[in-house]
């Protein structure tokens, strides 16, 4: 069958299995391969002993990664077939037995491999190997990753060997075929470089512990907690989506299964409370992909950065935090004067469940996320965090009589998590591919230098540049693939140019999501139209639309590392503070309702630039002053020159007699 298929941040149109349509004997398998694949992962953490269990089988760490590609390389070709409406063919068993066969060879290999320096000169037999186990990684990125991102690590994969025959900017130091084959396979750079041992070191207890929260009704929970929050207010049932998807899409990590999780429940919400059906799923699809921008787990993304920047995860989840809050209260903010402009009002509070009532159904979900939150932040434990935070939720799960797993909930969820770390191991494998042609011609270095003289050393034009190609690569290649390209190429440059590590690194982050609620792509949004019954293409407009302080916050952060926690507690208050004001008027002026003021939408031409002053203004208050990139621009001057044309934006389309606000108000 076809369906909208999701990468932990990405997803694309092609075929797979479901886990419905699999065959008993397979479906057994990938539960076996699940359950073998944590294990191992929770042995390497040492959450059994102090010593591994598998010590006397494992004695390199190299062992533990052959072994992950042996038990989940093979279900590629199984899970997901060749083509597009093709059923099952003899040679999808063959491809996977061969993968498993290769990848054993290198399990067996693997203290031999490092002791005499494989990566560099390997006998034939190994050369061979190599040649197989890089092929089989490419049909398998295919099937996984689509088209898009197969070519992508296609041509990156064989460029050493063509490298010193390329022109200027992109020649590098050639390599033999063999030569290629064997680092790619042999070496911690390529297939088994960052991206495979971020994977294999610290997302797999955040994906197991995601799909738990899913199949234990985690969803519906997040749900009637912000019914009973917020379901009361105008726009009610839009804030409900914004709360709920947020939280949602922060565990599962995933845009557009948030969206197709949630969505099926909120959008019919905002439609009964007068929400059309391009705002309703507008509303969705931005909420969904903020919720993999919020902390505590986001996506596999944000691992693979804290590893780049050889950080605690926790780090990155902290610098994320108040970016991640202005963008959801950007989109509070417009909410709430859309509903006050069309007098939709909340739900009755008799049809709304219980807070109460809510909470003590599902207060073990809030238990696991205590636990996972203490270890994280306050223990630093963040790789063996999830494996905690998932145990204590099965365990919960299972002593309540109404949410309790039988047997055929339980295959359900091991199937579920052995097909996402399927398909997420295939592609960090090949984004391993794109990292390993990078450094073994040396080009990533080159690059770094010809983009800086590109830019003319001007910080703010590579910054564009980076927003620009994150953007566009963000819409053909997964989003965790578009990172780790720029975070080789272009990071360093903007880093020398003296801006924050870190903020940098989230900047390429939040653009490569953008595509997500951006025409001419728009996934998120696109999947939320189809629940809705609406038009895509004005869907991807309106979430272009209330998402819209999603485009200026990582130029915010990226100027001021305040918003990224880095300051005294006074700073970060302060920025954030007028940053809250300049979206607060952004939203203003689009929406033409201000708080407190009422409405912005006096006809005529004078009014409508009134507003267009107003966003402007806005802007400008919340842009952080731009000496850091070279530019002799103040705070004070920015935040006085937006505060006056918001000013004269307001006098010049507010009506002159407002209508009372619509009660109901947060």
């Amino acid at each position: 069958m076809s369906d909208i298929h999701t990468e932990n941040n990405v997803a694309v149109s092609r075929p797979v299995r479901s886990s419905a349509s699999m065959p008993v004997p397979l479906r057994w398998l990938v539960a076996i391969a699940a359950v073998l694949s944590v294990f191992l992962a929770m042995d390497s953490l040492r959450l059994f002993s102090e010593r591994p269990l598998m010590e006397f089988v494992i004695t390199v760490q190299n062992h533990y990664y052959y072994a992950l590609l042996a038990l989940l390389l093979p279900f590629s070709f199984l899970i997901y077939p060749p083509f597009k409406n093709a059923t099952r063919y003899w040679y999808d068993i063959v491809l996977g037995l061969a993968t498993f066969c290769v990848c054993m060879y290198f399990f067996v290999n693997s203290e031999t491999m490092l002791d005499y320096g494989w990566e560099f000169s390997a006998p034939d037999t190994a050369v061979m190997m190599s040649y197989l186990l890089w092929a089989l990684a490419l049909e398998a990125i295919r099937r996984c990753g689509g088209a898009t991102l197969f070519w992508m690590v296609l041509l990156f994969s064989i460029y050493p060997i063509f490298a010193d025959q390329m022109p200027g900017p992109i020649s590098g130091m050639a390599s033999t075929a063999a030569e290629t084959a064997s680092y790619h396979v042999m070496s911690i750079e390529s297939i088994l470089g960052l991206p495979f041992r971020a994977f294999a070191q610290l997302v797999i207890g955040f994906l197991i512990f995601g799909v738990a929260l899913q199949h234990t009704g985690g969803g519906r929970f997040f749900i009637n907690l912000a019914f009973a929050g917020f379901g009361h207010v105008r726009g009610g049932s839009a804030k409900v989506a914004i709360v709920s998807s947020g939280l949602m899409g922060s565990m599962s990590g995933s845009v557009i299964t948030n969206v197709l999780s949630t969505g099926p429940l909120t959008i019919p919400a905002m439609r009964k409370t007068g929400f059309s059906r391009e705002y309703a799923a507008g509303v969705e699809a931005c909420a969904s992909t903020g919720g993999v921008l919020l902390p505590p787990i986001m996506g596999s993304t944000a691992f693979v950065m804290a590893t780049f920047l050889n950080v605690p995860y926790s780090d990155v989840a902290i610098a994320a935090t108040i970016p991640a809050l202005l963008y959801f209260f950007g989109l509070f903010v417009q909410i709430d004067a859309y509903a006050a402009r069309n007098g939709l009002q909340g739900t009755p509070r008799e049809e709304l469940p219980r807070l109460s009532d809510t909470i003590r159904e599902g207060w073990f979900y809030m238990a696991s996320f205590v636990v996972l939150i203490f270890l994280l932040v306050f223990l630093q434990r963040e790789a063996v965090a999830p494996f905690y935070a998932t145990g204590i939720l099965l365990v919960l799960n299972q002593l309540s009589p109404k949410n309790r797993w039988n047997l055929s909930q339980t295959g359900d969820f091991l199937v579920a998590c052995g097909k996402l770390l399927v398909e997420l191991l295939a592609i960090m494998a090949g984004v391993g591919l794109i990292v390993g042609a990078l450094s073994v011609t040396g080009l990533s270095g080159t690059l770094v230098n010809d983009l800086l003289f590109i830019a003319g050393d001007s910080v703010l034009m590579l910054l564009l540049m980076g927003a620009f190609t994150s953007f566009i690569l963000g819409i053909g290649m997964t989003v965790t693939a578009a990172y780790i390209f720029l975070a080789i190429v272009l990071a360093p440059a903007l880093v020398q140019g003296g801006l924050d590590p870190m903020s940098v690194h989230l900047f390429i982050l939040y653009w490569g999501m953008l595509s997500f609620i951006t025409p001419p792509v728009a996934l998120g949004a696109f999947a939320a139209a189809s629940i809705a019954g609406a038009s895509a293409l004005k869907t991807g407009f309106k979430a272009m639309q209330l998402g819209s302080v999603i485009y200026f916050i990582p130029f915010f952060f990226v100027l001021e590392p305040a918003l990224i926690m880095q300051g005294s507690v006074a700073q970060i208050l302060l920025t954030t503070s007028i940053v809250v004001l300049g979206i607060t008027l952004i939203a203003g002026g689009l929406q033409a309702y201000m708080p407190l003021l009422g409405m912005l939408d006096r006809p005529g031409l004078l009014a409508a630039i009134g507003r267009a002053l107003i966003v402007v203004g806005g802007i400008l208050v919340a842009l952080p002053g731009l000496d850091s990139i070279g530019i002799p621009v103040g705070d004070l001057l920015l935040f006085v020159s937006g505060f006056t044309l918001s000013l004269l934006g307001i006098l010049a389309s507010r009506r002159r007699h407002s209508p009372a606000q619509v009660s109901g108000s947060v």
